[in-house]
């Protein structure tokens, strides 16, 4: 244990705000007057519906004199998909109606931060140009709200480490 108190670990509830945009004007660098207007997903989003996996592949740079399998790192990819909640009103159910195949904009992720905080400048957030695939409604079940699956397919580098600008 270090010196002065225990270790203390971020926890992720409630620290999570995701949004929609249909486009920015720079990934790396997104506007307080975008991310105001962007949609807020975060509410429709279920505790475990946010998948963000992003993979390496790997380059082989053996020769045939190697005597050890040696590699580089080499094109990365993103599984991305959203699970929602449906709504009973226009605004709840945004993400059903607006989130269909083919439509291309860019999911807008901050961690870290309290929900309730708004956006701010020098904020870290990820930004991903993404198109939506077919959607996927979750077969019913007792005691659960009506969800759907939303396959998200990153179709351009996104900016993962980019700076909330003024």
């Amino acid at each position: 244990m270090p010196q002065g108190g225990p270790l203390m670990d971020l926890i992720s509830d409630g620290k999570t705000r995701v949004a929609w945009a249909s486009s920015l004007a720079n990934l790396a660098a997104p506007s307080l007057a975008e991310l105001g207007a962007a949609q807020e997903l975060t509410d429709r989003i279920t505790p475990d519906g946010l998948k963000i996996d992003p993979s390496t592949a790997d380059v082989d740079t053996g020769s045939l004199a190697s005597k050890f399998d040696t590699k580089e790192v080499g094109r990365v990819g993103y599984e991305t998909e959203l699970t929602f909640k449906r709504g009973t009103t226009t605004q709840e159910d945004w993400p059903y109606q607006n989130l269909t195949y083919g439509v291309h904009g860019v999911l807008i992720v901050r961690r870290g931060v309290d929900v309730e905080t708004a956006w701010a400048a020098g904020q870290q957030v990820e930004a991903y140009p993404v198109v939506c695939g077919e959607r996927a409604n979750v077969s019913p079940a007792a005691n659960e709200v009506m969800r759907f699956l939303s396959p998200i397919k990153v179709y351009a580098p996104p900016a993962t480490d980019a700076v909330v600008a003024a």
